[in-house]
Formats: structure tokens, C-alpha cells, sequence
């Protein structure tokens, strides 16, 4: 068995055409993980797999780019015949079950537990599902937020979320096979650092010792062609563009 990844969306921060927000499909080892659930990816993961099948959903923090199409998820599940055989583990920063129950207009929460087992995520959480292991490390956001480091079929994915430069996302991507990172803002505003530029992606995957590097997330300053083209001069190592519908081997 081989790991791989499957881009659904890739667009920050709102979707564009053919171009969802961001979200992935980890695949391998007997797992299926939904890894954040961006605008537009729920359409774009039934393209590769039966939701349902689901083993997992890991979502990195709760803006609306990661998250929004969890109602559209609980829809199809709860109401659009794609009912999983049992409730689908959602791993997420803390209240992932209050927003969604307010989407709903649900004063409590119950009611999400006949489709998602929600599991709330901290520094340094782990859960394995099939031959795969997923570990969250807490990375350096505006809100809570969380990189994912996982490990199956002797190969190592680092995915970045949102963080901007840290020390934390240096270790998540350490000695990673794939490193699956965000660039996007084209430079720092003074005092503020919740995102990375392309340099700070292909800086940190350096760093890392990480073996390739795949630039996501790239906001409106700039274009994913340069911002890849910025990450790999920092890095000096195999990069790529991630684009929504391609799979590659981790």
C-alpha cells in the first residue's frame, strides 16, 4: 500500500471558479481522512471517493476556509442518502460542534452525533485509523490551529494549515517525505505574522530536512506559479503547485 494525497481545493481565502478552498484526501493503509473541509471540497472529494466510506475528518482550525462545508457534509449525511455506517470521527479545534449546531440553528449539539463523532484536537493529539497515524501539533495562527504530521506505509505527509513561521511547524515537517504548505501572503505586515510567505514555506521545508515541497493555500497577492516559483528558490529542493483533482504518492 502507498499513501497519497489528493488536492480538493486549494484557494484562500474564498473559492474561485474550479478552484474550492482548501481540502484534501489522505489515503493509505486502509484509511480514507477528509483533511479540512474548505468551500467548494465536498463536491470535489465525491469525485474520488464515497463519503460515506470516510474514516475520519481532521480539520486544522475553524475559519471558514477549512470548515465551511461541514453543513453541506452533515447534510448529505444526515438527509442525502449517503449515511455512513457508523458516526465519522470529526477531529477539530475546540467548539467545530457549537458552530456547526448555530449553523443549524440547534440550541445543543446531540443532534450531530447520528452523523459525526466529534473529537476535540490539542497540541500533540494522535489517532490512528487503519495503518495510519495522524498527530496534531499547535502551530502559530490568529485563532487555535493546528499542523498535521501523518505517518503510514512507511511515509511521512506534513501538512502546514494556516501558521505562519514558527518553530512548531519546523518540527511537524522534520525529516517529511511530502510537506504540504501554505504561502499565502506576499509579505509580513508589520507585527503580524499568521501566515507564511513562499519564502517562509520553502525557508521552513529547508529547515525541516523535508524532501519535497508542495505549495497550497496562496492568497490574492499572489499567483500559485510565483509564489511555487519563490518556495522553491528558498528551499532549493523539488516543489510543485498543488492542483485540485491531482493525486500524488506521499
Amino acid at each position: 500500500m502507498t499513501l497519497t494525497l489528493t488536492v480538493l481545493g486549494t484557494a484562500s481565502p474564498h473559492p474561485a471558479p474550479d478552484r474550492p478552498c482548501s481540502g484534501h484526501l489522505l489515503r493509505g493503509e486502509g484509511a480514507e481522512v477528509w483533511v479540512d473541509a474548505g468551500t467548494g471540497t465536498f463536491a470535489e472529494l465525491q469525485r474520488h471517493t464515497d463519503p460515506a466510506r470516510l474514516s475520519a475528518i481532521w480539520i486544522s482550525h475553524l475559519h471558514a476556509d477549512h470548515t465551511a462545508d461541514l453543513p453541506a457534509a452533515c447534510y448529505a449525511f444526515a438527509y442525502g442518502g449517503m449515511t455512513p455506517a457508523s458516526p465519522i470521527p470529526l477531529y477539530a479545534p475546540q467548539g467545530c460542534a457549537e458552530r456547526l449546531a448555530g449553523f443549524f440553528g440547534r440550541p445543543d449539539t446531540h443532534f450531530l452525533g447520528d452523523v459525526f463523532d466529534v473529537r476535540t484536537l490539542y497540541d500533540g493529539h494522535t489517532a490512528r485509523h487503519g495503518g495510519v497515524t495522524l498527530t496534531a501539533r499547535a502551530v502559530r495562527h490568529d485563532c487555535e490551529a493546528y499542523g498535521l504530521r501523518a505517518e503510514g506505509a512507511g511515509r511521512v505527509l506534513a501538512y502546514s494549515g494556516d501558521s505562519g513561521p514558527c518553530a512548531a511547524l519546523t518540527g511537524l515537517a522534520r525529516d517529511a517525505d511530502l510537506f504540504l504548505c501554505e504561502a499565502d501572503i506576499d509579505t509580513h505586515r508589520e507585527g503580524e505574522q499568521v501566515h507564511l510567505t513562499p519564502e517562509d514555506a520553502g525557508d521552513t521545508a529547508r529547515e525541516a530536512g523535508a524532501r519535497r515541497l508542495l505549495v497550497t493555500h496562496v492568497g490574492p497577492t499572489l499567483t500559485p506559479a510565483t509564489a511555487t516559483a519563490r518556495a522553491a528558490a528558498a528551499f532549493g529542493g523539488p516543489t510543485a503547485t498543488a492542483r485540485v483533482g491531482h493525486t500524488v504518492d506521499v
